[in-house]
């Protein structure tokens, strides 16, 4: 194999996202090398202008990439996108297209092309965000044309008004941080629901860690269709790049063989 003949796929990250290139890397495996560049430090702002940022940069930032000829570049920030609302969305992604010279798609837009593919049409998010984050995140996929059946709230630290809730206690309120989530926070989560038959769960943000979690429930559910951002994202990129080997990953390889049987 010549390692430097594989497509190239650019990833645009936050900078503390420990989860977006490890994630890729697994799910790609040796179909596409992966190429990296980082959103910069924002200290001292508030999360809603920290992501508003993100959105200013990134037409600049894609040409840190310099000459490098890459196939496809996958936005890794479901979050900021999810500001735009989903027809803004989508015009960025084409303006971004342009300028860089290759498809360019959000990690939101990745799963509505995926949703697609799927026939999905009804979503359980599950969401580590603040509740003001999630709401947004919620409101985008329903101006997208989805149903969102409930949503799972997945606090790294939960306060004692209940299990995914922000209610503040003696305690302290509910903590959200996607980075520190952690597997078997998922599942009990999930666990505590009683979810429709026909939901697709999918789980938003690049930067929680889902692949354990993933496998768990397939085990435990293999009909249902399980999505989140850098999954549907690793799977766009492979179908835009012309990948036509079979994916590696069982995740991948569900997703793919669920797509062609649409």
């Amino acid at each position: 194999m010549d390692l430097f003949s594989l497509p190239r796929l650019g990833v645009v990250v936050p900078p503390e996202n420990p989860t977006a290139e490890p994630e890729f890397n697994h799910l790609l495996g040796t179909a596409m090398n992966v190429y990296t560049s980082r959103f910069p430090v924002t200290p001292g702002v508030g999360l809603r202008a920290m992501l508003e940022t993100y959105n200013e940069v990134l037409p600049a930032l894609l040409g840190s990439f310099g000459a490098l000829r890459l196939d496809a570049v996958v936005v890794a920030c479901s979050a900021s996108h999810y500001l735009l609302g989903p027809e803004g969305d989508r015009a960025f992604c084409d303006e971004l297209s342009e300028r860089a010279g290759c498809p360019v798609r959000s990690s939101t837009q990745a799963i509505l092309t995926a949703c697609e593919g799927l026939g999905v049409t009804r979503l359980t998010l599950v969401s580590p965000y603040q509740p003001w984050l999630t709401d947004t995140s919620r409101a985008f996929w329903e101006r997208a044309g989805l149903t969102v059946d409930q949503v799972v709230l997945v606090p790294a630290r939960p306060g004692t008004a209940g299990p995914g809730t922000a209610g503040p206690d003696a305690g302290g309120a509910a903590h959200f941080d996607p980075y520190v989530v952690t597997t078997g926070t998922i599942l009990r989560h999930i666990r505590e629901r009683e979810l429709p038959a026909d939901t697709a769960l999918l789980f938003t943000g690049t930067g929680m860690g889902t692949l354990a979690a993933l496998a768990e429930l397939v085990r435990q559910e293999p009909r249902r269709t399980l999505l989140t951002s850098n999954l549907a994202s690793a799977w766009w990129a492979r179908r835009v790049a012309g990948v036509t080997d079979g994916a590696r990953h069982p995740l991948l390889r569900r997703l793919e063989r669920a797509s062609v049987r649409r």
